[in-house]
């Protein structure tokens, strides 16, 4: 396992025989807008390192594992408002998941892991939704929601408030995994927005302007550091290592 790639599309078909009974660490992220200094594709790419991370610890381990091609489309109303934001609907999202992992059962794969970057509720809810059905039709799965707890209280101040899109939690991991996809000059001249997405997803609102977010970002991008990015991934790595190595 050691000496094969850490990616299933990075695989020729030969080598991916090697991967029987393996788990699949599945990053699921989104096509949304992330202020004015990152990119569109950021849930992305956060789901993206979080999962080839914990997959190297589970391979460090000596357990069998491999990082799935990611899904890059979800449920994203709330940034409906902004170019380039691609969504789709709850239905539609719940069976691409369930597909996924079914499909990955069928290829050999005995259980997947959700690797979740886009916190979107109605997102959340379809993954779960996919979940399920894929374990209905036989397939073990977990989805390690980190927007609940213990994962939640692991992830700094600025996730635990809810004004954390595109602010210092998701700029610093962006800067750890890609740091030249960050507008950096931009960034660090935004203005803090403490305004939180959570408190106004309760009090009924339904898109980032709503919110009070008119630039898309909640948070405080300027105060975000490669080293917190850093750190970051090694508590979402941990997350995500765990519930494979629950499943398996």
């Amino acid at each position: 396992m050691s000496d094969l790639p850490l990616c299933l599309a990075n695989m020729t078909f030969e080598e991916a025989k090697g991967l029987a009974g393996a788990v699949g660490m599945l990053p699921t992220g989104a096509t949304e807008a992330h202020g004015p200094h990152l990119p569109l594709g950021t849930d992305v790419l956060i789901a993206q390192e979080a999962a080839e991370r914990a997959t190297r610890r589970l391979r460090r381990e000596g357990l069998p594992a491999a990082v799935l091609p990611p899904l890059a489309y979800a449920v994203t109303e709330f940034a409906a408002d902004f170019a380039g934001t691609l969504s789709i609907s709850p239905d539609t999202a719940a069976s691409l998941v369930c597909d996924v992992l079914v499909g990955a059962g069928r290829a050999g794969f005995a259980a997947v892991v959700l690797c979740n970057a886009h916190l979107e509720p109605g997102n959340l809810q379809a993954l779960r939704q996919g979940m399920e059905l894929a374990r209905a039709a036989g397939m073990k799965a977990a989805f390690p929601d980190i927007t609940r707890r213990p994962h939640a209280l692991r992830l700094g101040e600025e996730f635990r408030s809810g004004a954390c899109h595109a602010g210092r939690y998701e700029t610093s991991l962006v800067m750890a995994a890609a740091p030249f996809r960050v507008r950096r000059e931009l960034g660090e001249s935004l203005p803090a927005n403490p305004k939180s997405l959570s408190v106004a997803i309760r009090e009924g609102k339904k898109s980032f302007l709503e919110a009070g977010g008119p630039r898309a970002y909640f948070g405080a991008p300027a105060e975000a550091t490669e080293a917190e990015g850093d750190r970051l991934y090694d508590v979402l790595a941990d997350i995500f290592a765990t519930a494979a190595r629950e499943l398996l």
